[in-house]
């Protein structure tokens, strides 16, 4: 045990804490159910991966889109009016689920995530910093871990919904049933926090300093948050391109049916993902946040290398090992980068959410790749985003980057 465990949450913030990690499940309901909805539009309506991987390159655009005019929005009028802002555009792009399906237009299908993905933003640049703020900086990135371990029981869910309604033998499908149930919950929930108060994390001391010496420049000058920033893209571009074709890689040698693999992804791949959630979130109560992230990098690089040079089984048992180690990339990622920025901290999470379009960006290549060669080899994406989180990770480590 390197130091000491300290209180992970202050008792005046416990309350607050649990709201907006309720948060947490409800955008990763709306990440995870994509992957399902990705496998099913390849089906429905005969389209090559790369055309159908337009279903994440869309929702995560959003991201780049408005993550600085979130990040904006939040710096004015503060946290709790910019996750209500976020829940109202998500309940917003899930309701338009409805005429997408009547029309059945892809590209509707595509506009309507397109304003989920920018309700996200707002969420997630809003909640990830606050958790941070919640308790010692110390345990910033074990509380945010905790914090998105919420996010991994929504992606547990997803699958399973998605799969039972989507890939259900002899059933018409009904695309826009779970996102009209999502739109009902999560317009409920912004009701929620429009009559409820959250306690705002003062920096205005900090932010005159800005305003009047260093202006946004001086942000740049904090080498471990632009590297922080680089590492969450590349990171984004594996995780969301392994969760993108999960489906078609158990499914391209007949291993198991869609449906099969739904649920598998769920409880197999996803319900790993949230347990290394937890279980780094633990560990990192006592060792070095920048060391479990090395240790756990060094395990994804050679995991997705297993996977890419298609060793049967034992690449199988790879794709799952991805699940665990990477669980706790985001969030670990996300509090180091922003540890000591002060004042800067909600611009620098508002530049630091516009990471995510690497979501937008991995499963193009990734399923370019697949269409060209095999889904094995496809996986050299990942590879290669794990790579540069492994290398961040040794940098932060060893001080090298402060």
């Amino acid at each position: 045990m390197e130091r000491e465990k300290k209180s992970l949450v202050k008792k005046e913030y416990l309350i607050p804490f649990i709201l907006v990690t309720s948060l947490f499940f409800l955008w990763g309901f709306a990440h995870a159910i994509l992957d399902v909805l990705n496998k099913h539009f390849q089906e429905a309506l005969v389209m090559t991966k790369a055309h159908s991987a337009f279903i994440q390159a869309t929702m995560y655009t959003g991201y780049f889109t408005m993550a600085i005019p979130a990040g904006l929005f939040i710096n004015k009028y503060g946290y709790r009016k910019g996750v209500v802002f976020g829940l109202i555009l998500y309940g917003i792009g899930s309701l338009l689920f409805i005429p997408s399906e009547h029309l059945m237009s892809f590209n509707f299908f595509l506009f309507s995530l397109f304003v989920i993905g920018c309700g996200l933003t707002f969420l997630e640049t809003a909640a990830n910093p606050y958790v941070t703020e919640l308790g010692a900086r110390e345990t910033a990135a074990s509380r945010l871990n905790l914090a998105q371990s919420f996010n991994g029981l929504g992606c547990i869910c997803a699958p399973v919904v998605g799969g039972l309604l989507l890939f259900s033998e002899g059933k018409e499908t009904n695309i826009s049933l779970p996102y009209t149930i999502m739109g009902v919950v999560v317009l409920a929930v912004a009701l929620l926090f429009l009559r409820i108060r959250l306690p705002e994390i003062d920096h205005t001391e900090e932010d005159k300093h800005i305003e009047t010496h260093t202006g946004l420049s001086g942000l740049w000058k904090h080498r471990r948050f632009v590297w922080g920033v680089a590492a969450l893209f590349c990171y984004e571009i594996a995780e969301i391109s392994i969760n993108s074709f999960f489906i078609n890689y158990v499914t391209d040698d007949g291993w198991m049916s869609t449906q099969d693999a739904a649920v598998v992804l769920s409880f197999g791949g996803l319900g790993l993902f949230m347990v290394g959630r937890i279980i780094g979130s633990w560990i990192m109560s006592f060792i070095r946040a920048e060391k479990v992230l090395f240790v756990c990098a060094v395990f994804t690089v050679l995991a997705s290398l297993l996977i890419t040079l298609n060793l049967g089984t034992l690449s199988k048992g790879s794709l799952f090992a991805c699940y665990i180690f990477e669980a706790i990339m985001f969030p670990t990622i996300f509090a180091i980068s922003l540890r000591g920025l002060g004042g800067y901290t909600k611009r620098a999470s508002s530049f630091l959410m516009m990471s995510p379009v690497g979501g937008a960006v991995g499963p193009l290549l990734m399923g370019y790749v697949a269409d060209a060669s095999s889904m094995s080899f496809s996986f050299i994406i990942p590879l290669c985003g794990y790579s540069v989180v492994a290398i961040y990770s040794y940098m932060a480590l060893m001080g090298k980057i402060r």
